[in-house]
């Protein structure tokens, strides 16, 4: 609550330096997060049980997500007068990393606002509680449930925490150099300060209404391009390159898998379309690292040829490298699903008894981790499935009502023009728990929820 509260008073900086004067838009949210926290602090402390569980650990992760969300929306509305349901949509949009907004003209907003969504971004890249571990707690064995909460279990170091101080020096490195890259390229500091934010951190939620097609730019596009695959590689994998000066990165079985795909797909997509080939590309490297941001607006976009648009849902669901900040499935459980099902193949064409080892970069995976990336395979379908069939109920045209789907569970934030602020409410707050569950893996959230049905069962 303090480290969310202290995230809503960065913005005054922006706020004071245009001359502004929305103080109190961030300094109501912020101090109430902040005095709630310290409440907590000082009354709690003393009357409970510290030691932590990854059950607690899932719980605290959730909630923090959704009081970030409910406390950035509240700076919405008082900033800009939008609906509360609008704010919180907003709010949780960026913290995930979808990048959908509920803004029909972005560029008349304040900087302030325009700079807070893109630190959302930012923030919610790494993750509230993952970021908050880094700057703020002690070593120990609840940091360490707590990184495990939010869906990481790389280590750049043995201790959480120092692997945290590390991951941030990266993310900040790349961060600065975004920005510099940007302002070479012709973009103004503001500009280049907040798209840096939301790409580097795979968010796509951009501070101009045609999204980074408004800089009609091959160069600024490049610099995109580099960074959105920057960020959809593994903080590990990072770390590596910087200790081996490059040599490791092509060791790199996810970081392989990307470049491929990428160069593969583009290449069949424009011999099968007449779509610009750095806007295909483009679209491609957004859809694989799930940041969203786009060169072709969302009506542009859904005249694409179907094929184009079923090729991109593919990327969608996939997603990136494990440990970095993209949403989807991730790499790593789609090749441990598919080697299990290779290997249940060459079990049954082999001799009875046989037992057939199921390996990744020379090291065996457990039986356990096939199990667990299939039962998160199914149960993110389910979660698709049901938003797909409640846009079509509402009257939604279904190929575009999947899309959407897809982009709110995988955190991509691409879309064919049916996510807007004349959504149903009912429909909002669907995509918002979509959203939520996606940037958690599910599973925190449904340890919540089971966890709040006991309470009330009691």
């Amino acid at each position: 609550m303090i480290g969310i509260g202290a995230m809503c008073l960065i913005p005054l900086i922006f706020d004071l330096i245009y001359f502004e004067f929305d103080i109190l838009s961030f300094l109501i949210p912020g101090a109430i997060s902040i005095l709630l926290g310290v409440f907590g602090l000082t009354y709690f402390d003393n009357k409970v049980n510290k030691k932590m569980r990854l059950k607690h650990g899932m719980m605290i992760s959730s909630f923090a997500w959704l009081w970030a969300s409910l406390i950035g929306g509240f700076v919405f509305t008082l900033a800009t007068g939008i609906s509360p349901i609008d704010g919180v949509f907003e709010s949780m949009s960026a913290l995930t990393g979808t990048g959908i907004t509920m803004f029909v003209d972005v560029e008349i907003l304040p900087h302030s606002i325009l700079f807070f969504r893109a630190l959302e971004q930012w923030i919610g890249g790494l993750g509230v509680v993952v970021m908050v571990i880094g700057v703020l707690t002690k070593p120990g064995s609840v940091s360490s449930k707590l990184y495990h909460s939010e869906a990481r279990d790389e280590r750049i170091k043995p201790s959480i925490k120092n692997t945290m101080e590390k991951t941030l020096q990266i993310y900040a490195i790349y961060t600065v150099a975004g920005i510099i890259l940007y302002i070479l390229a012709g973009m103004p500091v503001f500009d280049a300060i907040c798209n840096t934010f939301h790409i580097v951190s795979t968010g796509g939620m951009s501070i101009k209404n045609a999204n980074m097609g408004y800089y009609q730019s091959d160069i600024i596009y490049l610099i995109s391009i580099v960074l959105m695959i920057l960020g959809a590689t593994s903080f590990l994998a990072h770390y590596k390159v910087i200790k081996t000066r490059g040599k490791s990165i092509f060791g790199d079985l996810q970081f392989q898998i990307i470049i491929t795909v990428i160069a593969l797909v583009s290449l069949m997509l424009y011999l099968l379309s007449d779509i610009v080939p750095i806007d295909l590309v483009f679209t491609v490297v957004s859809a694989i690292t799930t940041t969203g941001a786009s060169v072709a607006v969302p009506n542009v976009m859904a005249m694409w040829p179907p094929f184009v648009i079923v090729c991109l849902m593919c990327l969608m669901i996939t997603g990136g490298s494990n440990g970095s900040t993209v949403g989807a499935i991730k790499l790593v459980r789609m090749i441990t699903y598919f080697k299990g099902i290779y290997r249940h193949i060459r079990e049954i064409l082999s001799p009875e008894g046989r037992v057939v080892p199921v390996k990744l970069n020379g090291h065996s995976i457990p039986e356990k981790a096939i199990a667990q990336a299939g039962n998160f395979i199914t149960l993110y379908m389910m979660f698709i499935m049901f938003t797909w069939a409640l846009f079509c109920l509402f009257g939604y045209d279904p190929f575009r009502s999947l899309f959407a789907a897809m982009s709110l569970q995988g955190n991509n934030g691409l879309e064919l023009g049916i996510i807007t602020p004349t959504l149903n409410p009912i429909l909002k707050i669907v995509s918002m728990f979509d959203m939520w569950t996606g940037r958690l893996e599910i599973y925190p959230v449904l340890i919540t929820l089971r966890a709040g049905f006991e309470i009330f069962k009691r």
